[in-house]
């Protein structure tokens, strides 16, 4: 009997123990629970953005989105090709047809000509000048699609902003919680400079990470 009393305490020090690890996992299980909610929210605003609500039955997800944005740089790229090539011709042609009319010029100019042939060089003058003109008109068209092909940069930035602010908040909220749960050392060491993502003007500012470096640093530190 005695043993028995004197053993009865010890199942409630393992419970003591459990408790606050199991809040602890429970304070885990919340935090990617929030981040799921995050990250399934984004994507639905990205699938409602009125930019691209037109085609969002086209890009369900983000691997589709960058495929579209590819996609429409692809086909802006092409009619810029096209554009050029059509235009290229036009413009020797009359650039070779003006050194032509140039040369028979200077050469009625140094010789003596009759009405016939000034009035034949002005028939071929005016003849130029209209072809010119229809040349000018036509090249204004490529020019012009050549404009109209860079109106995918508005509707792909946007898509392209959306999906790397939805990237950042994940990581950033991933390495908070990796610093949160990490070892007490590594924690201290990862600093708060974690937090603040890849920076594209790092020159300067101590606290920040000029590349991936610090991340995948913490992340070999943890195992993973």
């Amino acid at each position: 009997m005695d043993m028995q009393q004197g053993s009865a305490p010890a199942p409630a020090k393992v419970s003591e123990t459990a408790a606050p690890q199991n809040c602890q996992h429970e304070d885990v299980l919340n935090r990617i629970g929030q981040m799921t909610r995050s990250l399934h929210e984004s994507l639905r605003g990205l699938g409602l953005d009125k930019l691209i609500e037109k085609t969002a039955h086209e890009i369900p997800n983000v691997m589709d989105r960058l495929n579209y944005v590819a996609t429409l740089s692809e086909q802006a790229a092409q009619r810029v090709l096209n554009a050029t090539d059509a235009a290229g011709p036009l413009q020797d042609q009359i650039d070779e047809k003006a050194k032509e009319l140039a040369q028979d010029w200077q050469t009625a100019l140094s010789a003596s000509c009759s009405d016939d042939q000034y009035r034949q060089m002005a028939d071929k003058t005016l003849g130029y000048l209209n072809e010119a003109q229809e040349v000018s008109q036509e090249t204004k068209k490529y020019l012009l699609d050549i404009m109209m092909a860079q109106d995918f940069q508005d509707l792909t930035g946007q898509v392209i902003k959306r999906i790397i602010d939805l990237t950042r908040g994940v990581e950033q909220q991933l390495v908070q919680l990796l610093i949160d749960y990490a070892p007490q050392e590594i924690r201290r060491d990862a600093g708060s400079g974690l937090l603040n993502g890849p920076q594209i003007h790092p020159t300067g500012n101590p606290e920040v990470v000029a590349d991936q470096e610090q991340v995948d640093d913490l992340l070999d530190s943890l195992g993973f």
